[in-house]
């Protein structure tokens, strides 16, 4: 049987809903059963993104925190929901330059039934239920509508508030203080408590392996994924990076100019 290792999770990209996030989750569950894995290194690098998605998340790794050393490294940019899975690690390295922070919650929807009428389309709505439609685009909030969703809003942050304050050792009024929604840099994160020291994916191995007491030895963890998904996945990424080219081709270009 193989010496037990460091496994790195990689969190790269927005945090959805579900799909993406869906294998997250069973990575962290399949990471926290195997006797092969002494200690896991969370590589984030990612902006946040859904607030139920990344609270599973933090959930997940809590577990897995529980059970074996889990240290976190923000390279890149560890934001909002991202910041908030990185708080179910034991430790938190950052690199000095990384974007760390940006606590809070926000609720985005648009509203257009100044251009539906422009465009002459009316829309028909039936429903039972005080608040049922609450969020519909083609018509004005409602004040009741608009009160329901900042106590939605209001209470998301207030446990995002209380687990930044558990998992960082802060009071709650404090981690209140630091939840602003801004940025900062890896170094001043450290300062303010965000993070507990400065360095790289190479440190963050080494203090994973000291905690499990085994070699720095790591091994990049991944979701097994069926074959057809794999090749959907690069299609997907093709034709993207495709569409993109030829975007910017025609933003750029001059009139008369084609390649």
């Amino acid at each position: 049987m193989r010496a037990p290792r460091v496994a790195v999770m990689r969190l790269y990209g927005p945090i959805g809903g579900a799909g993406r996030t869906a294998e997250w989750l069973e990575l962290a569950r399949r990471l926290r059963e195997s006797r092969r894995v002494a200690a896991v290194v969370l590589d984030v690098d990612s902006p946040g993104g859904s607030a139920t998605g990344s609270d599973d998340l933090f959930l997940a790794l809590e577990r897995l925190a529980a059970r074996k050393p889990l240290v976190a490294a923000i390279r890149g940019m560890g934001a909002s929901g991202a910041y908030l899975a990185a708080v179910a690690a034991r430790r938190i390295v950052a690199n000095p330059n990384a974007i760390v922070g940006s606590i809070g919650v926000i609720d985005v929807a648009p509203r257009l039934p100044r251009l539906l009428e422009r465009l002459g389309v009316e829309v028909t709505e039936h429903s039972a239920g005080r608040l049922k439609g609450m969020g519909a685009p083609w018509r004005t909030e409602t004040e009741p509508e608009a009160e329901k969703e900042q106590a939605l809003v209001d209470a998301i942050y207030a446990a995002f508030v209380e687990r930044v304050a558990k998992g960082r050792g802060l009071t709650t009024e404090r981690a209140g203080e630091l939840a602003t929604g801004e940025v900062w840099l890896g170094r001043a994160a450290v300062d303010l408590g965000l993070v507990d020291e400065v360095g790289d994916m190479e440190r963050a191995v080494e203090i994973a392996a000291a905690m499990a007491g085994v070699p720095p030895r790591l091994a990049i963890a991944r979701v097994h994924r069926p074959l057809i998904g794999r090749l959907l996945d690069r299609f997907t990424a093709t034709t993207a990076r495709a569409l993109a080219d030829e975007v910017e081709a025609r933003v750029f270009e001059g009139p008369r100019t084609r390649l």
